[in-house]
C-alpha cells in the first residue's frame, strides 16, 4: 500500500515532551513577534515585481494573499501546538497522511527554502549595489558582475550576480561553522525595519509629489489576467504573498502561549492585519509618488516580472527611473522624491537586515534535509554533523553552493513565484493533515482548536490552490517536474531505505536541539 506508513504520533510526541516550553506569551508579545517574522524581503524587494503584475492593484494583492494567510495560519497553528517538533509541515504530514505525501511535502519544503533564500539574496544584491557601493562609495560595479544574464530575466550585459553569490556563501560558511544570532540582534534588525518602513510611508504621503491621480487606471491589467500570465491583481498576490510567510513562526510558538485558545488568533490575525495595512501603506506611498503603471507589451498585458523583456524595456531612457524597473524599489522612490539620504539610509537598513533572513531560510532548509535523512529518506550522509562544529556541516555546504548558484543567475521575482509554489503546497497540505486528524485522532489533547475548521480548512486548500494556479506558468511547471524527479527518487532509493518501512520508530528532537546553531525563533519559521 502506498499510503500505510504513518509515523507514529505517539512516538513523536513523546519524544517531543523531554524539550517542552514554558507558557509564557501573550497576545501582545506574540502579535510583536509575527510583526518581525512577517516584515522583510518581500516589502524591501518585491514592491516593483508586484507593481509590474498589477499597477495600483497592488494593493488589493496584499489584501488578497493576507486573507489566504490568515485561514492558513489558524490550520498551521493548531497542528503546531498539537506536535512541536522539527520538520515542520513534512512531520505533520508523516503523522497524518502518511509518508509518500510526506516526501512530497519535505521535498516541495527543500525547494522553498533554497529558491527563498536565493530570492534574498538577489534583493540584498540590489541595495548593496546600489546603495552602498554606488551612493557611499561611487562604485559602479561592472554591469556584467552585477547582474545575471538578460536570456534569464537579468538586465542587459549581465552575466552574473556576484554580491547576491557572496552573501549566500558568507552565510553559509557562518551557519556551517555554528554562528549564531541571538534574541537583542533580532530585536535590533525588527526595530531597523518598521522604523525605515514607518519613516518611508510618512515622506512620502506629505510629498509634494503625491498625486492621486497616479492611481488610476487601478487594475490596468484587471483582477485576473490571462491563464499562465501571473498577472493582474490575484497574480501580484501570488508572487507577494513571498511577503507574508513568515506567520509560521507565531503559529510554532502556540506551545509556548498563555491561554492558546484565546492568545493564538489574536497574535497571528493581529499580526497580519498590522503587516497588511503596513504594506498597503507602503505601496500606496511608492505609487501615489512615482507611480507604479506597469510597462505593457502586445495585447495591453503587461509584460512578465523578471523576463528578458522586461528586462529590455527597462534599460530604455524613457523607464530608467520606473518603480517597476528598480532593483531597490523603496529607497528608489525616496531618491526620486528628493529624499536621497534618507534612500540611502533606508538602503542601509535593508542591507542590515537582509542577510538575517538568508541565514534563517537555510537553516531551515538544513532543518528538514536533518529530519528527512534521519528517517532513513535522505542518504544518511546529509546528517553527519560535524565533531568540532556541531552544525550539519555536509548538507549546509550542499544547499550553501545551490543557492549561491541559483542568486547568481536568476532574478528575485521569478524566484520568489518558484519558491511560493512549494509554501503554497505545504500550506495547503497542513490544512488536509489537521482535517484528518480531527476525524482519525479526534481525542487527542489539542491546545489550540481552529474555529469552524469545517470552513477554515477548506478555505484554505482552496485559497492556497487559487493562488498557485495564478502563480506565471513557469512557475506553477516547476514544481510538478520537481515532484516527479522527487517521486523518481523516493520510489528508487527513499522507500526501501525508509526508517518506518524497516519497522524503526525514531525521532530525533532531542537530539536535533542540541544542535548548533540555535537562532531564536527560527524553530521553523522564516522571515521574507
Amino acid at each position: 500500500m502506498l499510503f500505510d506508513r504513518v509515523k507514529p504520533l505517539d512516538a513523536i510526541l513523546a519524544t517531543a515532551q523531554k524539550k517542552s516550553l514554558k507558557r509564557t506569551l501573550g497576545p501582545i508579545q506574540l502579535m510583536l513577534f509575527g510583526i518581525g517574522c512577517i516584515i522583510g524581503t518581500g516589502i524591501f524587494v518585491l514592491t516593483a515585481a508586484g507593481a509590474q503584475k498589477a499597477g495600483p492593484g497592488l494593493m488589493l494583492a496584499f489584501v488578497i494573499a493576507g486573507l489566504v494567510c490568515v485561514v492558513a495560519a489558524l490550520c498551521y497553528a493548531e497542528i503546531a501546538a498539537m506536535i512541536p517538533v522539527a520538520g515542520s509541515a513534512y512531520t505533520y504530514s508523516y503523522a497524518t497522511v502518511g509518508e509518500l505525501l510526506a516526501w512530497t511535502v519535505g521535498w516541495a519544503l527543500i525547494l522553498e527554502y533554497a529558491i527563498a533564500a536565493s530570492a534574498v539574496s538577489v534583493g540584498w544584491s540590489g541595495y548593496f549595489s546600489g546603495t552602498i557601493l554606488n551612493e557611499f562609495f561611487g562604485i559602479h560595479l561592472p554591469q556584467w558582475l552585477a547582474a545575471g544574464p538578460l536570456a534569464l530575466g537579468g538586465e542587459p550585459g549581465g552575466f552574473i550576480n556576484l554580491p547576491a553569490m557572496f552573501i549566500a556563501l558568507l552565510i553559509t560558511g557562518l551557519l556551517m561553522l555554528g554562528t549564531s544570532e541571538s534574541a537583542r540582534v533580532n530585536a535590533v534588525l525588527v526595530a531597523i525595519k518598521v522604523t525605515a518602513l514607518t519613516i518611508f510611508i510618512a515622506l512620502t504621503f506629505t510629498s509634494p509629489e503625491f498625486n492621486v491621480d497616479r492611481f488610476n487606471p487601478f487594475l490596468p491589467a484587471g483582477l485576473l489576467g490571462p491563464g499562465g500570465s501571473g498577472v493582474g491583481a490575484v497574480g501580484a498576490a501570488a508572487t507577494i504573498f513571498f511577503a507574508y510567510v513568515g506567520f509560521d513562526a507565531v503559529s510554532t510558538a502556540a506551545e509556548e502561549t498563555r491561554n492558546p485558545q484565546r492568545n493564538v488568533p489574536i497574535g497571528l490575525v493581529g499580526s497580519l492585519l498590522f503587516c497588511t495595512v503596513f504594506y498597503i501603506l507602503v505601496a500606496a506611498g511608492a505609487i501615489g509618488t512615482i507611480g507604479g503603471q506597469p510597462i505593457m507589451g502586445p495585447g495591453g498585458i503587461p509584460f512578465p516580472a523578471g523576463s528578458e523583456e522586461l528586462a529590455r524595456q527597462c534599460a530604455l531612457p524613457q523607464h530608467a527611473a520606473a518603480l517597476v524597473c528598480s532593483d531597490e524599489a523603496l529607497a528608489h522612490v525616496l531618491r526620486q522624491i528628493g529624499f536621497s539620504g534618507v534612500g540611502n539610509m533606508l538602503g542601509i537598513a535593508a542591507f542590515l537586515a537582509l542577510p538575517s533572513v538568508i541565514l534563517v531560510l537555510l537553516f531551515a532548509q538544513t532543518r528538514i534535509f536533518f529530519v528527512m535523512s534521519r528517517d532513513g529518506l535522505l542518504p544518511e550522509v546529509l546528517s553527519r554533523v560535524h565533531p568540532r562544529w556541531n552544525t550539519p556541516y555536509v548538507v549546509t555546504a550542499i544547499t550553501g553552493v545551490i543557492v549561491a548558484v541559483g542568486s547568481a543567475f536568476f532574478p528575485v521575482g521569478a524566484l520568489a513565484d518558484i519558491a511560493n509554489a512549494g509554501t503554497l503546497y505545504a500550506f495547503l497540505m497542513v490544512a488536509v493533515a489537521v482535517m484528518m486528524l480531527r476525524r482519525s485522532d479526534p481525542e487527542r489533547h489539542r491546545h489550540f482548536r481552529v474555529p469552524a475548521l469545517w470552513l477554515i480548512g477548506p478555505a484554505t486548500i482552496a485559497g492556497c490552490a487559487f493562488l498557485f494556479i495564478n502563480l506565471p506558468s513557469e512557475a506553477m511547471l516547476v514544481l510538478p517536474v520537481w515532484s516527479v524527479i522527487g517521486l523518481f527518487l523516493y520510489f528508487g532509493y527513499s522507500r526501501r531505505r525508509s526508517a518506518v518501512g524497516r519497522g524503526v520508530i525514531e525521532t530525533h528532537e532531542t537530539e536535533y536541539a542540541d544542535m548548533a546553531p540555535h537562532l531564536p525563533g527560527a524553530d521553523e519559521g522564516h522571515e521574507s
